[in-house]
């Protein structure tokens, strides 16, 4: 069995790596917008998005703390062997949904990673802590419906004030406020989702003795956020393109409101110590945004897949976990 210093780099190592591919299969959330509507070119949006991440990784860790300690009910309850089954399970299934152009919760894959490995392990379910994991799951479930209907809100709101202008004229000014909306959602995105992994590492630390207490060291916030805005530089075209053209066909306007309400969403979330995942909640904002111009000019069907991906991604990544910590005791 390899030692716990090896152990222990590897868990950091997948860490890295989820939060690099988490990077780039989540690019789409910041930019796909600006980039549909031609508010920004591509690769400066990337570059922005990439350095408003990681910067937005830096400001807070209570998203980490949360993922942390509320999974499970104490770090003696997971070891290396766990949360290595946690991350391969997480990875497997983004790289899959990026294949497939699928725009899946990150937040959803390693978390169900996390209890699939746990469950399997020796802790089994009495070492869940589910009314922290029901806190999680209510926060995941709950934030894209409310960017639905916020985003709808804040899209009537606005046709209310400006609907009397001329298109052309409107669009044009509201393609510079575009840049504006898509800066914050890099920034809200880098303060959600690149804690996650600070969690797991951290995590990681303390079950193996390296730190006393849950408090994420300086240099994991900066690992972390490094790894997510190069994940970010990379960037994730095949998603860009579901999420900024499929669901529904995004005008400046439209497209200002849908970040506005994503980024507002998400760093509220970020402020309460909730993860939320961040593809969802921009999802959830562009159904809004286009239902309040009419019901039918959402692509519904979707819609329905990204439910789907939704709805799938916690027991598929659950069983991807068991299977892999399954793996590593028998054979590794």
């Amino acid at each position: 069995m390899p030692d716990l210093q090896l152990l222990i780099f590897l868990v950091i190592l997948l860490a890295l790596i989820f939060d690099f591919i988490n990077g780039f299969h989540d690019t789409a959330n910041a930019i796909a917008t600006s980039v549909s509507t031609r508010a920004i070119h591509p690769q400066h949006a990337i570059i922005m998005a990439a350095v408003l991440n990681f910067f937005g990784a830096m400001y807070s860790t209570g998203v980490a703390k949360t993922i942390g300690s509320d999974i499970v009910k104490s770090a003696s309850h997971v070891d290396e062997h766990v949360l290595i089954a946690a991350l391969f399970g997480a990875i497997v299934w983004n790289i899959i949904t990026w294949k497939f152009a699928m725009p899946s919760s990150s937040s959803h894959a390693l978390i169900g990673g996390v209890i699939g490995a746990v469950i399997m392990s020796s802790s089994g379910v009495d070492g869940l802590n589910f009314e922290g994991i029901g806190k999680i799951i209510l926060s995941l479930i709950l934030s894209p419906v409310v960017g639905m209907v916020s985003g709808c809100i804040i899209m009537l709101f606005l046709f209310r004030f400006f609907g009397h202008f001329r298109p052309t004229s409107i669009n044009g000014k509201f393609k510079k406020m575009q840049i504006l909306s898509a800066a914050t959602m890099a920034f809200s995105h880098g303060s959600n989702d690149a804690q996650k992994s600070m969690g797991i590492i951290t995590l990681a630390l303390l079950s193996g003795g390296y730190i006393d207490v849950f408090e994420v060291p300086t240099y994991v916030k900066v690992l972390a956020a490094t790894a997510m805005a190069c994940g970010t530089a990379v960037g994730g075209w095949r998603i860009i393109k579901t999420i900024g053209g499929k669901i529904f066909k995004l005008q400046p306007i439209s497209g200002f409101s849908a970040d506005l309400n994503s980024s507002i969403i998400i760093f509220g979330a970020t402020l309460l110590h909730l993860p939320v995942s961040t593809t969802h909640v921009v999802s959830g904002s562009i159904m809004g945004v286009g239902a309040a111009k009419r019901i039918n000019a959402v692509r519904w069907g979707v819609a329905q897949q990204m439910v789907a991906a939704w709805i799938l991604t916690i027991p598929c990544t659950a069983i991807m976990g068991a299977l892999t910590y399954k793996f590593i005791i028998l054979f590794v």
